[in-house]
């Protein structure tokens, strides 16, 4: 397959994709000019490719879009998941095109230009998909110059020096380095972003704030729609930094605790945040946990997490919940896991994904702490698993 990828550069190509195995994918460069290196994954959504990009979880990575038409619905301010797109590049088919929405404020690759993000267009997705499926994610250097200009040996031998995530503690990297308040709710066309105030509110009951549960909610690389998800289920939240200290947490006197998603070897990060999770579930109160999250959970009880050979993310993945066999169409953006068969006798598995039998959720026996490897939030994806937000708080009102 890497043969496939592998060609001399082709007239009026603009930028390339270096593979640490020396394989170049060739194509038209769009968005910045320069050069990024990390892994090369691919998300198999259909929509949500802004959400996608700011995506904290996708720090260190290079985004292979396997759907051909990215970009086509243009760009603006609300379909966002952070202040700014995490995401190193993404590499699409076919050619952005002007936008075609009445939401649009501008085209997709000036807004990838306009935060220093490089696109590769007019690529294979299909076989690059493919060789990652065969062969793993690569580490890759994704480059764009106008004038098609490349220092390929230069470019290698970058991608060949890079250590790849394994190991790599990016919570870090892309946490909040304070402590905030969240009070903006769900979405909705019209209306924009709900907040606790509204009184005929579509999704959030209204009422006395202090009445509200309140839930801090550890930023190892969270999303907003997990917040606004949180705030529509009728909590009051707090956000505090990756490496916030027990009593940094208990200061905000929590109901309940959070654990986010986020980039990076969860082993990592797990050396300064299981201690602080373990002296959270010493107290016995909830605690809710979503992909990186789901594994410092799994890490805090004594499991062990593993890096895949591929990882897991798109919009469509199914999980079988294991309490009733209902399955539950998922968004998820992961390339690490826990291992099921290191869970505790006190943590059993409550999820399992049906595309390779890997553990998606699991909650403790002996205290109210459960966790998911999926993300119920979505955007992009389905909204299947929006209950376990209203099962978290419903738990806090208890």
């Amino acid at each position: 397959m890497a043969d496939a990828l592998a060609h001399a550069q082709p007239t009026g190509a603009t930028g390339v994709l270096v593979l640490a195995d020396g394989t170049l994918v060739w194509g038209r460069g769009c968005g910045a000019e320069g050069q990024a290196v990390g892994e090369v994954c691919f998300n198999t959504a259909m929509t949500g490719y802004q959400e996608v990009m700011t995506d904290p979880s996708y720090a260190g990575q290079i985004v292979t879009f396997t759907f051909p038409h990215i970009g086509n619905v243009g760009a603006n301010a609300e379909d966002v998941e952070a202040t700014n797109p995490h995401a190193l590049g993404c590499v699409i088919a076919a050619d952005i095109s002007e936008a075609a929405n009445f939401r649009a404020t501008g085209r997709f690759d000036d807004w990838l230009a306009s935060w220093g993000r490089i696109g590769l267009s007019g690529v294979d997705t299909r076989a690059l998909t493919r060789r990652i499926r065969l062969a793993g994610a690569p580490n890759a250097v994704i480059a764009h110059s106008a004038n098609g200009e490349f220092d390929i040996p230069a470019l290698l031998a970058r991608a060949k020096a890079w250590p790849g995530l394994e190991g790599m503690d990016l919570a870090k990297d892309v946490t909040t380095l304070q402590s905030y308040g969240w009070e903006d709710g769900l979405w909705r066309l019209g209306q924009g972003y709900a907040s606790p105030a509204d009184e005929d509110g579509p999704t959030i009951n209204a009422g006395d704030e202090a009445k509200r549960p309140h839930v801090v909610a550890i930023d190892y690389g969270i999303k907003r729609n997990i917040l606004r998800n949180l705030v529509n289920a009728g909590a009051r939240v707090t956000v505090v930094p990756a490496t916030a200290s027990f009593d940094d947490i208990m200061a905000h006197n929590p109901d309940g605790l959070f654990l986010s998603n986020g980039p990076g070897d969860p082993a990592a990060t797990g050396v300064y945040a299981v201690p602080v999770i373990q002296a959270w579930l010493a107290t016995g109160k909830p605690l809710f946990g979503i992909c990186l999250g789901h594994q410092m959970l799994g890490l805090a009880v004594g499991a062990r997490t593993v890096k895949m050979f591929q990882g897991h993310r798109g919009a469509n993945h199914p999980v079988k919940r294991l309490s009733d066999g209902r399955v539950e169409i998922t968004s998820m953006n992961h390339g690490f896991a826990v291992e099921a068969e290191t869970l505790p006798a006190n943590a059993r598995p409550t999820h399992l994904s049906l595309f390779d039998g890997s553990l998606a959720g699991l909650e403790l026996t002996d205290k109210p702490a459960f966790s998911v490897q999926y993300h119920p939030e979505a955007s992009p994806g389905p909204q299947d698993s929006h209950y376990l937000f209203e099962k978290f708080v419903a738990g806090l009102r208890k």
